[in-house]
């Protein structure tokens, strides 16, 4: 930890610690797309990459950002990460295996993405964001923009999905009971 103070009271820039950061999430993502490649039998291409985002899980530098900030934030970060890596896991178990419960699973985790999202960032912007470094383009539109925005973009796509899905089983169902009656 002593390499990782020194290198937070860098200026900000791409600093040893941000590079390590990118470099952490870009070797998560790669082996989340070659495990995604090995298990994914004959899976749908929208299921592989469900796999992917969820097992990729929480990158390093989010945390590592949020360790000089406030304890609640922190709090929660550290719950979502294992709350929602065990969610990932199970998820990835249902649907690798075609499990009755895949779409409950996936509709709790993206809920808890997009809370843990809300609580990390919106107590933040009502205190006038102190916590906020948009200082450089890296940690706005790196680290906020495009990271973050991938927390609320996938959730939300995910939670679509399995609103049609859901939306379809009722369908077949509710056409079942109706063909069962007329006969």
């Amino acid at each position: 930890l002593f390499w990782l103070q020194i290198d937070l009271a860098a200026p900000p820039g791409l600093s040893l610690v941000s590079v390590l950061s990118l470099l952490a999430c870009c070797a998560q993502l790669f082996a989340a797309v070659l495990l995604t490649q090995r298990y994914g039998g004959r899976s749908s291409t929208e299921d592989r990459f469900i796999r992917a985002v969820h097992f990729r899980g929480k990158v390093l530098f989010v945390i590592i950002r949020w360790l000089v900030s406030d304890p609640t934030i922190v709090s929660i970060e550290m719950l979502t990460v294992i709350f929602a890596s065990m969610l990932a896991l199970l998820l990835i178990h249902a649907i690798l295996r075609d499990k009755y419960y895949r779409h409950f699973l996936q509709i709790a985790l993206c809920v808890c993405e997009l809370y843990g999202g809300c609580m990390t960032f919106c107590p933040d912007w009502l205190l006038g964001s102190p916590h906020l470094n948009t200082s450089t383009w890296l940690y706005l539109w790196v680290y906020l923009v495009f990271f973050n925005g991938v927390w609320v973009l996938v959730p939300v796509l995910l939670l679509l999905q399995s609103w049609f899905s859901l939306r379809s089983l009722h369908t077949l169902r509710v056409d079942q009971n109706n063909a069962a009656k007329r006969q």
